[in-house]
């Protein structure tokens, strides 16, 4: 085998690698318990939950949008009842955004969704298969900290 055929092989497993990741992704986005909400509305509050209150400038760079478009995210899922500003108790210029009840109810009924999705999958395919995925995911977490 030569160095070309090699580079060309890397290629085309690179290119089927990012197809299939991004096919799964998206369908597993459609798995959400509010169907009008945005991945990226959805993101912010996913983050809220994982990370806890963030600053408006905080959450765009976590989501690596610019202030005035995360300035929009957030006033949508505010008008929505899924968020809160609140002054900051020792920084009165500051104002944290975090979750409310509604808010951390849609993440965990996405995430209950998402995961029974997957989990019908899953169970579908042969034991072999599911070893391989498993596998899979620690590599995948692996690249993805790269």
């Amino acid at each position: 085998m030569t160095a070309d055929t090699d580079s060309d092989d890397l290629a085309r497993a690179a290119s089927d690698f990012r197809m299939a990741t991004f096919r799964l992704a998206r369908r597993l986005r459609s798995e959400r318990a509010v169907d009008s909400m945005s991945d990226g509305q959805f993101a912010v509050l996913a983050a809220l939950r994982t990370h806890g209150p963030h600053t408006l400038g905080e959450l765009a760079d976590r989501e690596r949008v610019s202030s005035p478009s995360m300035n929009r995210t957030v006033n949508c899922l505010e008008e929505s009842g899924y968020i809160t500003r609140t002054p900051d108790e020792t920084d009165r210029r500051k104002v944290n955004i975090d979750l409310t009840d509604a808010g951390r109810g849609v993440v965990a009924e996405t995430v209950r969704r998402r995961d029974s999705w997957l989990e019908g999958v899953l169970a579908d395919l042969p034991a072999a298969q599911r070893r391989s995925l498993a596998q899979a995911a620690d590599i995948m977490r692996e690249v993805a900290g790269r």
